[in-house]
């Protein structure tokens, strides 16, 4: 019956794109929820990068509003010099803020820690602040008879039941709350804090008192160029920059320009949306199994029409040809739908929460984005539809029509298998290729190809063990465990299909759940319960009888601190300098040093040798072993690092281990203590309270150590853990909605598979039925059936997802992991019920068709 020779060109044959369109024209039956999971899958895709792309365009085109300038110097503990100052003049008008933890206090005693903001009068040049009610900076920030105004957040209120025209200290300064601070335009650029924010003036600032050598304070002066209302280009920034750091190349400020306003945000957004886009492409291959399926499906409809092509001379090459046609048509429609709604997210989002929103959007149609997304939904459904399409090559003309025939058994020509894989391998490729961190894709890839390996051979291992599983008396048993083995059965594409996406949600659970242990363990009488920063090295001595006489037995530790920030590594300017991954952090902004005479506790020398007690020689620093590894540093090597205006060279005298979980007070660099000999400098102070003290024992000691040292900001660790444990709540629910919608595929391609078994289910419940099966027997064998396959499947998911967890969480993030039950189990119940619910729904639309009707069909 097959033909060697195709359709003769002689009669007009049309091309075979015209057949796929024809045949198409009879609508998507068996197609719709493939063309679902394609969609799903680029949406999510599309969405994620033009959400990425929209905040980074909004900083970039606010960028001078949120910077507050074209360029910014930002230096720690000192403010410009007046050289620097007249140099930075020379390039247009300047605007200096200052930036600084400060404890708030109330006339009831009341106390919080805020993040202390002083502005100039004619603060903000470039932008609006928003107050409640409405005012001028300057109006809400004015001295009326030695009292300073001030604007706060509501946050600062709520905490200490304040409202407008309420007094509070700050320092050694009396204020009043003239107004609340709604918003700010710079607030992205200065960046976010443990507390909230409190406006006042440089001059305010000034009469507290709280600003003295060593003190943690950050002045930040910005230089408009071009005067409020027309920029200059980018070039003439760029040349302010390269000129400030060769006049001045011991400055040790971090300078940004309106293009790059928060490189921190910047890059944790680039790494975030890299996430999510990741999970959207594990939706897309989750879906590739519904291709699958679908491709199958096809083949087993289009049975009459495969066999007239093929008789009247079509060869099985151009048969898999068309059905592939149609499949990369109707899967181009959903990329294309998915495209379309995905960069429709970011429109939505700026229409619903412009006002919410931290950071100005701007929502615009990228094609290269949606070319990136059209790419990955037409290379999924090439990778997943070609092997099952090439199954109709060889079936002959008397296979395609016979109606019940049993699908033909073994693998695909070589071609095809070939051209499954080749478009596998661009697939991953793809995504390796457009990920700014290859190295995580391919992890994620890796594993991917991995949990699919795994999840055949599951699929494997449960029907090869109910197929040696001994023969039960119960005959709903014994059908059920059948119905799993034999050929066409569902087993395979249920396990592959909900088990990678119930594995995702069960890991990405556990990791939540052990992140929001850590920062809840503590360990009473070793867990520090407060952090105390500007601790004057003068006032230290007091300070520590303050704390021993109010928190008798506390565990008290004390440290120097300084802030310096990496210039060269050896030679090498920072730079130019190609930092591990895991350690790039350390060369971006500044790092807290310290100095010490001995090894700090929770730190083991691991190389080299600690230095006297009484050493007076050139300086000498010790490095964190991890950081000197990332860094390419070993022992001898130098590191110049910036600190109070100086460039401090020092060659590495040994290397530390530290165990970061030891709540000892640790820092990357230790100096020997004739480095910074005389140099001013603050103590950082930790104290962790007796087992027996709980939360009001915290507040006295917080509102005695405010009223006795006003200039000393406490930082309580129960407070700081909240804000923290806050912000991983809002990324942990971005990433479960990015895999919601993996399941989602999930349960698309389970709806899929059943509808594409419905006939010869439906042929089994037929022959059942002749031979005498009541309703309720059928009802028990397909209840029986799908309960196994959940049941493996909600199994394997949760450990599946358990281990990936475990490795995350002790190989990655170095921490204790807990296995929680409830999430798992709720995890696998999940898993059982969508399997149980959509089978039997699938199966009573089976039990309720008379037999006469499709035995008629025969």
């Amino acid at each position: 019956m097959n033909a060697p020779a195709t359709i003769a060109a002689a009669r007009g044959r049309p091309p075979i794109a015209r057949f796929a369109l024809r045949d198409l024209r009879g609508g998507l039956a068996g197609l719709r929820i493939f063309c679902l999971c394609i969609a799903l899958g680029v949406a999510a895709i599309v969405g994620v990068e033009s959400l990425a792309k929209a905040l980074n365009d909004g900083l970039g085109r606010q960028g001078r509003v949120i910077l507050g300038g074209d360029a910014s110097f930002s230096l720690i503990h000192r403010r410009l010099s007046p050289d620097e100052q007249a140099f930075l003049g020379r390039y247009g008008s300047l605007s200096t803020i200052a930036t600084m933890r400060g404890m708030i206090r109330t006339g009831s005693g009341d106390a919080a820690l805020a993040e202390i903001k002083a502005v100039e009068p004619s603060w903000p040049q470039i932008g609006a602040a928003v107050f409640e009610p409405q005012m001028a900076p300057a109006e809400a920030l004015a001295e009326k008879d030695n009292v300073f105004g001030a604007a706060a957040e509501e946050t600062l209120l709520a905490r200490l039941n304040l409202k407008i025209g309420d007094a509070f200290q700050l320092g050694q300064a009396r204020f009043v709350l003239d107004a609340v601070l709604t918003s700010e335009p710079d607030r992205l650029a200065v960046g976010i804090g443990l507390g909230p924010r409190v406006l006042i003036s440089q001059q305010a600032l000034d009469a507290t008192g709280l600003v003295q050598p060593g003190s943690l304070v950050r002045w930040i002066t910005r230089v408009i160029m071009g005067g409020p209302s027309g920029a200059p280009d980018e070039t003439h920034v760029q040349g302010l920059l390269a000129a400030a750091a060769r006049t001045f190349p011991q400055a040790g400020w971090e300078t940004r320009s309106r293009l790059n306003v928060s490189p921190d945000f910047t890059r944790d957004l680039d790494r975030f949306a890299e996430f999510l886009t990741l999970s959207g492409l594990l939706s897309l291959v989750v879906g590739g199994v519904g291709v699958a399926n679908a491709a199958q499906g096809f083949v087993e409809r289009k049975r009459a029409s495969l066999a007239i092509l093929k008789a009247i001379g079509a060869t099985g090459t151009s048969v898999v040809m068309l059905a592939l046609i149609e499949f990369l048509i109707v899967a181009f429609v959903g990329a294309a739908a998915g495209a379309a709604l995905g960069v429709a997210i970011p429109f939505v989002v700026n229409w619903l929460f412009a006002d919410l929103l931290p950071i100005p959007l701007a929502p615009s149609v990228d094609l290269g984005v949606i070319v990136l997304g059209l790419a990955y939904g037409l290379l999924t459904a090439l990778a997943f539809s070609i092997a099952p399409l090439g199954r109709a090559h060889d079936l002959p003309v008397t296979t395609l029509i016979r109606d019940l025939a049993e699908e033909r058994e073994g693998w695909p020509r070589a071609r095809y298998v070939a051209g499954a894989a080749a478009a596998g391998v661009a697939l991953v490729a793809l995504a390796i290729v457009t990920s700014p961190q290859r190295s995580v894709a391919m992890a994620v890839a890796g594993a991917t190809l991995a949990a699919f390996l795994v999840l055949r051979l599951v699929a494997f291992g449960i029907a090869f063990a109910v197929r040696r599983a001994p023969a039960s008396r119960l005959v709903e048993l014994r059908m059920a465990l059948a119905a799993i083995h034999r050929p066409g059965a569902l087993t395979a594409s249920i396990v592959l299909s909900l088990g990678l996406g119930l594995a995702a949600l069960v890991a990405l659970t556990l990791i939540d759940f052990n992140m929001r242990a850590e920062l809840r363990q503590t360990q009473p009488g070793v867990t520090p319960n407060f952090f105390f920063l500007d601790v004057r090295s003068a006032g230290a001595g007091a300070f520590l009888d303050f704390l021993k006489r109010e928190a008798p037995g506390a565990n008290i530790s004390e440290v120097p601190m300084m802030r310096g920030r990496f210039v060269k590594i050896g030679d090498t300017p920072v730079a130019a300098v190609k930092a591990r991954e895991d350690v790039a952090w350390a060369l971006e902004g500044d790092r807290g040093v310290t100095f010490a005479a001995k090894p700090p506790e929770g730190s083991e020398v691991v190389a080299g040798a600690w230095w006297s007690g009484d050493y007076s020689g050139p300086p000498l620093v010790s490095m964190e072993k991890e950081v000197a590894d990332g860094l390419g540093l070993k022992v001898g090597d130098a590191v110049v690092v910036n600190v109070l205006g100086r460039d401090i060279t020092a060659k590495i005298a040994n290397l530390r281990k530290v165990n970061w979980r030891s709540f000892a007070i640790n820092f990357v660099l230790v100096y020997s203590p004739n480095t910074f000999k005389g140099a001013p400098y603050s103590e950082l102070v930790s104290a962790a309270l007796p087992a027996g003290d709980g939360s009001e024992q915290e507040i006295a000691l917080l509102r005695a150590a405010a009223h006795d040292f006003p200039e000393v900001a406490s930082v309580r660790v129960r407070d700081a853990l909240e804000t923290v444990e806050a912000l991983v709540a809002k990324l942990a629910l971005a990433i479960r909605a990015a895999t919601g919608v993996a399941l989602l595929t999930s349960v698309l391609v389970l709806a899929g598979a059943l509808a594409a078994n419905r006939r010869a289910r439906l042929a089994d419940a037929t022959i059942l039925k002749i031979l005498g099966a009541t309703r309720t027997r059928l009802t028990s064998m397909f209840l029986i059936e799908y309960a196994i396959l959940g049941a493996a499947t909600a199994a394997f998911g949760v450990g599946a997802g358990a281990l990936t967890a475990w490795l995350v969480v002790k190989r990655i993030m170095l921490i204790d992991f807990v296995f929680d039950w409830t999430s798992a189990l709720a995890a696998a119940g999940g898993g059982l019920a969508f399997t149980i619910g959509l089978g039997m729904i699938g199966a009573w639309r089976i039990l309720g068709q008379k037999p006469a009707a499709f035995l008629r069909e025969l």
